[in-house]
């Protein structure tokens, strides 16, 4: 091997993910399966659609989540863990816009210890009132924390003023929030949501027979009160009419500006190719506004564009931190990118950067079984169909510099972009 000679590179043409398999457990509960590990280790997700969307009062969805960890019937708080960290294994809870999460890690040869643990937490916690202030002590803590920062004030501040009080992106949480969650809140949204007629089960990683009997011995059967699948509530946006809204910090040292504003959805058809165009914006650290803003002209350590997902919208934020004497030959710079991607278009080498890197990063999503997972979980979430990679792989190699342009004339529009900032009032 001649090691001065470059290797040729190959380009990714075809992109193919082992489908699951998909079944269903004697209560009907939608079972996936991605066998595809080589290490006796099984990761079980169980989903239940119960986010904030669903919940009467805030933090509600999230603490019901949260708190099944601190106590069950059968075994206390400190057992959970001890149990736990006893057999090798790993507990995840978490809680998004639609759904709640519990993922639990285990090596195969103590599923059956792990299982039995997951079982409780899951079908009889008890919420304990002790534990429950504790865990809201520390919230409130780290909330208190959260808003000292000015990326945390410019971003709930930017929320707001997309979608107004009313709508759960837009409720700013307070301490009083955290004051109201008692016992009684959580058990009542445990009963809704937290039962086997709302649930999706996925296991991954080395999964055999045994580990598919275990599971439906251990949720096959009906659990929780049968109610009606939860229906997604629909909420109004009400933005505010100015374009420029401050958030003051005197004691800050630098300033946290978002430019947003909402946007299509994973499922408009101009999505696969926007996520090319938003790359080659500000999704990586080649991106035109990394060199513009941070290597030319170094108003700022870091800068970033992408869009976020609700279950009614998507959200554009560009996002960054700087110098208050910055802040306005920045956001200049910004809407200037804006302009030449309305007007140029992108040179064929730019382009091509932006694709390699980009099939790169989907060649390195998907290598693992826990990652393929996550992808065929994000696809269950977001009421996708198998062939969605596919077609963001077709639309990542076809997609054409006029194509482009056209695109960010039709969203990526200064014009509709809020502008927050949050920190030391502007000179």
């Amino acid at each position: 091997m001649d090691r001065k000679i470059q290797p040729n590179i190959q380009e990714l043409k075809n992109f193919s993910m082992s489908p699951p398999v998909r079944s269903t457990l004697p209560n009907g509960v939608p079972l996936t399966v991605i066998n595809a590990g080589d290490q006796e280790v099984v990761r079980i997700d169980i989903l239940f659609t119960g986010g904030r969307w669903y919940q009467t009062q805030p933090l509600q969805a999230l603490f019901a989540n949260r708190m099944l960890r601190e106590g069950s019937l059968r075994f206390t708080a400190q057992q959970i863990a001890e149990k736990l960290d006893y057999y090798g294994a790993w507990l995840e809870l978490a809680s998004s816009s639609e759904c709640a999460y519990i993922t639990l890690y285990s090596l195969n040869k103590y599923l059956a210890e792990t299982l039995e643990v997951l079982e409780s937490v899951i079908k009889e916690p008890t919420y304990p009132a002790k534990e429950l202030q504790t865990v809201i002590d520390t919230n409130i803590q780290q909330h208190l924390v959260n808003l000292t920062k000015v990326d945390f004030l410019a971003q709930r501040q930017l929320l707001r003023s997309l979608y107004g009080e009313g709508h759960p992106c837009g409720h700013l949480v307070s301490e009083a929030d955290y004051r109201a969650i008692t016992p009684d809140v959580l058990r009542a949204f445990y009963e809704q949501y937290y039962h086997s007629d709302n649930c999706a089960i996925f296991l991954s990683g080395y999964v055999t027979d045994d580990t598919i009997s275990r599971v439906t011995d251990a949720f096959g059967v009906p659990f929780g009160r049968p109610l009606p699948k939860a229906l997604l509530p629909a909420y109004s946006f009400q933005a505010v009419p100015q374009k420029r809204i401050t958030v003051e910090r005197e004691d800050a040292l630098q300033s946290a500006i978002k430019l947003g504003c909402t946007t299509i959805t994973r499922q408009h058809p101009d999505y696969l190719k926007t996520r090319v165009l938003m790359t080659l914006f500000g999704g990586y650290f080649g991106s035109r506004l990394m060199s513009n803003i941070r290597e030319d002209k170094g108003y700022t350590y870091g800068i970033s564009a992408g869009i976020g997902f609700y279950p009614d919208s998507g959200m554009l934020v560009i996002s960054t931190e700087a110098d208050n004497e910055y802040v306005e030959p920045l956001i200049n710079e910004v809407y200037r990118e804006i302009d030449r991607l309305h007007e140029d278009l992108v040179p064929v080498e730019e382009l091509t950067m932006v694709r390699n890197y980009m099939l790169g990063e989907m060649c390195r999503s998907y290598e693992s079984p826990f990652s393929l997972a996550d992808a065929w979980t994000f696809i269950y979430v977001s009421s996708l169909d198998d062939a969605y990679f596919n077609r963001s792989l077709e639309a990542l190699n076809e997609v054409t510099s006029s194509e482009i342009r056209e695109l960010a004339r039709r969203h990526l529009c200064k014009e509709t972009l809020k502008e927050v900032i949050a920190g030391k009032k502007l000179p």
